[in-house]
């Protein structure tokens, strides 16, 4: 099965929290509540410092995802 990049989730338990999880690798999810992100992976301290690099560039990405979903809605 081909996933999205991204995809948008919530849960009952949370009705406050909006979760987008990014399926690519690094995988991870963010809360846009709070912007707390949840990584999937384990890195190494190479991967860390590339992955701070970039991490900003994802997270713009799934909030960019998040408003093109949330706009399709008032359409």
């Amino acid at each position: 099965m081909e996933l999205p990049k991204f995809l948008l989730a919530d849960n009952t338990d949370y009705p406050e929290a909006i979760f987008i999880v990014h399926t690519e690798y690094p995988r991870f999810i963010i809360n846009l509540e709070n912007d707390e992100v949840e990584w999937m992976e384990e890195f190494s301290k190479q991967d860390e410092d590339d992955l701070m690099e970039e991490a900003e560039n994802l997270i713009e990405a799934a909030t960019a995802f998040y408003d093109r979903e949330v706009s399709r809605y008032d359409d």
